[in-house]
């Protein structure tokens, strides 16, 4: 199918609008991102890309760490929220009614109703433009224990997250395969006896 060109952009979709928390002593705030992912393995390491002018930014310059809250089902009113309004002029938690608790590893503040949360410490600090990015360790998840099952095992498509398409917001639903299911062997079928055959 013939594409259409257009010039350099940031359209890549789906992306993670994720509720970023953070603090510096007595100021705490949430942000919304959607500049966000997974750079390394191990040791494992993410980023966040923010405006200098976002409220945010200097918060998490200072202190030197964030929690990356996914966002589910019942969340993305407050991420659309935050992602809108200023920390600066709001205490976003509690126009959000957003309730929190202190992360296990870092200085900061997680948000109780987020199913997986990414408590990460930043390392370095890269200005790129119009962002700058905070790469950073991930040095704690916190899992709610609803979505773990007995042998330990985690079922995120419990979670009910939700991904952003150019303007618009998602629910993961239908699952289409799993990791390696392309080069997966495929199951042989139990052999039926023809009873055509049978000897009488």
């Amino acid at each position: 199918m013939e594409k259409i060109k257009w010039r350099g952009g940031t359209l890549l979709a789906p992306v993670p609008p994720v509720l970023v928390t953070c603090a510096d002593g007595e100021r705490k705030n949430v942000l919304t991102v959607a500049w966000t992912g997974i750079i390394n393995s191990d040791p494992p390491k993410t980023y966040i890309s923010v405006r200098p002018s976002r409220y945010s930014y200097e918060i998490i310059k200072k202190s030197g760490v964030f929690a990356i809250n996914l966002t589910n089902r019942d969340l993305v009113r407050a991420a659309d929220w935050c992602g809108v309004c200023t920390g600066a002029k709001n205490d976003k938690f509690a126009k959000c009614n957003l309730s929190y608790e202190s992360a296990k590893e870092i200085d900061c503040p997680i948000l109780s109703d987020s199913p997986v949360v990414l408590e990460c410490r930043v390392t370095d600090v890269v200005a790129l433009g119009s962002h700058d990015m905070f790469l950073a360790d991930i040095v704690a998840v916190d899992v709610n224990e609803t979505l773990v099952d007995d042998t330990g095992k985690l079922h995120l498509e419990k979670a009910e997250l939700v991904a952003y398409a150019h303007g618009d917001y998602y629910e993961l639903g239908k699952r289409l395969g799993h990791f390696g299911f392309s080069v997966a062997k495929k199951k042989k079928k139990p052999r039926v006896p023809d009873k055509s055959k049978s000897v009488k």
